[in-house]
């Protein structure tokens, strides 16, 4: 198949991909250039390396295997409430760090309501720290992620396969190993490897979570030679090894993330009639209902927590909630104005290297690009002066693969079904776009909208980095809170800081679906 059908301008994308290659280039090369390669890694370096590696697979896994029944109930059952529990699939991957993790610890922790539900039967409690503490929580982070993008997948597949389906009196299992395993077979690869590049660079949960010397990943190691030691030579020398593991397999997965086109159908409304009754219902409810407990339990324990210390978060709470918003918004405005155009200059060329730019920002982790940031602008001017503006422009990079992953398949069908059309109608530049392209891409754009200002609003390591004292976002401002032991006030500042980042998301996402089905 030929590509670029659709007369789709590449110098915006071309621009757009060139600056941000450059943008985040430079601040490696500047984090890199203040380090001597004078010693190689020692033992716990390479004790880092593996640990990285093993939670990273193993998360992984987990994740991808336990959506695959999740996104297939979902695709399946219509019920009161679905669209909602959609949407707040995208919860737990939105959610602040800081705050999901406390959730997690009310939950699973040593005092939780799991280890006190224990005590109770005379069991022994559980610990969530180590290794399965990091993976409970990438897979509380990761596993709504992978049912989102296998369920908008499963979405694709024309409705007129299922009434053929129907008409052939087709078991389940047939349905299942006919339609629906090739579709896996494309999507599943792809998924994986972005949850196991996302757990590449999970900083927060190994800090609060990890640690020691057999539970340190290598961001962490990074953090602890660039705050505690100042050992610059062996940051930058782990800061190698991290861009090469996540790098790689980011390459890696350009091979193998698919393009999900199966046929354009007749855009009519799927009703699924396999599974409706039996075994098949009773898992399906049962997958449903178990996550859904998972994923909303640590959040009804930030509610409850945080509704107590309300009344007593200080003003400056409520500034630093106004200054997040604002620099959320900010960072969609930046996000789809590099992403759009980057998705249409990818989608109108084969699969491959022009899809590696964009996934330079799940190779290196926000505190070494605000790091080599910092270095770069201190001796032109202040950088605390710029920290609002940088923590923005950080956050876009940081959501702009997740981004594509969302645009770019959906960009691609719309190249190939609507090719020949625009070309006939000699249809191009602003009027391609209006008429055709943002149409059949809104339910993504607001998708990846409301992903993009939810991250940006949970930020904390680039705005810890370039803040003054008299500057703060609200993760920044809860954690000074929680550093001054004013737990209550800073449980009111997490309940703040969720209702803002679920908020936003909605906003967005919700917009983009409006008259679209679910």
């Amino acid at each position: 198949m030929a590509f670029r059908p659709v007369s789709i301008s590449t110098k915006p994308g071309i621009s757009a991909a060139v600056m941000v290659a450059a943008l985040i280039l430079t601040a490696l090369l500047a984090v890199l250039g203040r380090a001597e390669f004078t010693s190689g890694l020692g033992p716990a370096d390479w004790s880092a390396i593996r640990f990285t590696i093993l939670q990273a697979v193993i998360s992984a896994v987990v994740s991808t295997l336990l959506a695959v029944p999740v996104a297939r109930a979902l695709a399946r059952r219509r019920f009161r409430g679905r669209g909602l529990l959609v949407t707040l699939l995208g919860a737990p991957f939105i959610l602040p760090v800081i705050v999901a993790v406390l959730g997690l610890i009310a939950v699973f922790g040593r005092a939780g309501w799991l280890n006190a539900g224990l005590a109770q039967v005379g069991l022994e409690p559980v610990s969530i720290y180590g290794l399965h503490g990091v993976v409970l929580a990438h897979v509380f982070f990761n596993l709504p992620l992978a049912t989102r993008l296998l369920l908008q997948a499963w979405q694709t597949v024309p409705a007129e396969r299922f009434r053929l389906a129907a008409q052939m009196n087709l078991t389940p299992y047939a349905v299942f190993r006919s339609i629906e395993v090739p579709l896996l077979r494309q999507i599943l690869p792809g998924t994986a490897a972005l949850v196991f590049v996302i757990c590449l660079t999970s900083f927060a949960v190994a800090l609060t979570l990890g640690g020691g010397p057999r539970a340190t990943t290598v961001e962490l190691a990074i953090y602890q030679a660039f705050r505690f030691d100042f050992d610059l030579s062996r940051a930058a020398l782990l800061s190698l090894v991290q861009l090469g593991i996540a790098g790689g397999t980011a390459a890696a997965a350009l091979w193998i993330i698919p393009t999900i086109s199966i046929g354009g159908g007749f855009d009519r409304s799927l009703h699924r009639w396999d599974g409706q009754v039996g075994v098949q219902q009773v898992l399906d409810v049962l997958f449903i209902g178990l996550t859904t407990a998972f994923l909303l339990l640590p959040l009804v324990a930030v509610v409850t927590r945080g509704v107590a210390g309300l009344a007593k978060t200080p003003l400056a709470v409520w500034h630093a909630a106004g200054v997040s918003i604002i620099v959320a918004l900010f960072s969609i405005v930046v996000l789809l104005a590099i992403a759009l155009p980057m998705a249409g200059w990818i989608a109108t060329r084969p699969r491959g290297g022009s899809e590696a730019v964009g996934l330079l920002g799940l190779a290196a982790s926000p505190l070494t690009i605000g790091t080599g940031w910092f270095i770069l602008i201190n001796p032109v001017v202040d950088p605390f002066a710029l920290a609002l503006p940088v923590t923005a422009l950080v956050n876009a990079f940081m959501a702009l693969p997740f981004v594509l992953r969302i645009i770019v398949p959906p960009m691609r069908d719309t190249v190939q079904v609507y090719g020949r059309l625009t070309q006939t109608l000699g249809m191009g530049g602003w009027s391609l776009w209006r008429w055709v392209i943002l149409p059949r891409l809104r339910p993504q754009i607001g998708f990846a909208a409301g992903l993009t200002g939810a991250l940006s609003m949970g930020d904390l390591g680039v705005i810890a980095l370039f803040a003054s004292p008299d500057t703060a976002t609200l993760p920044l401002q809860m954690y000074r809170l929680m550093g001054a032991y004013r737990m209550d006030a800073a449980a009111g500042a997490a309940l703040i800081l969720l209702a803002l980042s679920l908020g936003i998301f909605w906003v967005f996402d919700k917009g983009g679906r409006w008259h679209a089905q679910a």
